[in-house]
């Protein structure tokens, strides 16, 4: 079945599921064929379709399989581009181990690229914001000298000072100042809703444990 047959039967899928239904088969079909690269196009597409649709669970599930095919065929950028969103998705759904897990493998593969090299701050951050928002203190900082360690040059960015700044804020449990420090960094590098949703988990962790703390004294 050539791409251009299956995109014209697909543009008679009026409907999410029946689109769905279409690229399924054409994952199917180019799989068995050996032609991973568009195989995995089309299950990137499923992806988009069920992000989307605000599925975040299949849509995890779909960019994971591209990013698979993406291996097979050998598309170093693609597969980088599938396991970022794959690693997002999991942050949403709060696997954060595995988000973490993620990002820190792509910033270590990205490191080898010239093309790919200058994402790392930003993978690293993400990584950081995981750890962050489980609220293990020593694993923070652990973190932080790792990620120093990976990239020499990370001490040196915006975002290694947003994370060292937050980290402090929570060690000393000053709410305030966490709200500071996200809206500095805002104010110059907008965050993503999905970044914004897991600070704000941490800054309710903050307020909850501060009222725990006035009601022991």
């Amino acid at each position: 079945m050539h791409s251009s047959s299956l995109a014209n039967f697909c543009g008679f899928c009026f409907v999410v599921e029946g689109a769905i239904s279409c690229l399924n088969k054409a994952v199917t079909i180019f799989t068995e064929i050996g032609r991973h690269i568009m195989a995995a196009k089309y299950s990137k597409e499923i992806g988009e379709l069920y992000e989307l649709d605000q599925d975040i669970e299949h849509a995890r599930s779909y960019y994971e399989r591209a990013a698979e095919l993406f291996e097979i065929g050998d598309a170093a950028t693609s597969v980088i581009q599938c396991k970022v969103k794959v690693a997002q998705f999991c942050a949403q759904l709060q696997q954060y181990q595995k988000a973490i897990k993620i990002y820190e493998d792509i910033a270590r593969q990205s490191l080898d690229s010239n093309l790919l090299k200058y994402g790392v701050r930003g993978h690293l951050l993400n990584s950081g914001l995981c750890q962050l928002v489980q609220g293990d203190f020593v694993a923070i900082t652990n973190s932080l000298e790792r990620y120093q360690d990976l990239d020499l040059t990370f001490s040196r960015t915006r975002e290694y000072k947003f994370l060292a700044d937050l980290s402090a804020s929570i060690d000393e449990g000053d709410v305030e100042k966490f709200t500071r420090v996200v809206k500095e960094f805002n104010s110059i590098t907008p965050l993503e809703s999905w970044k914004s949703t897991l600070l704000l988990r941490v800054k309710d962790a903050m307020k909850v444990k501060e009222m725990e703390d006035d009601d022991l004294t």
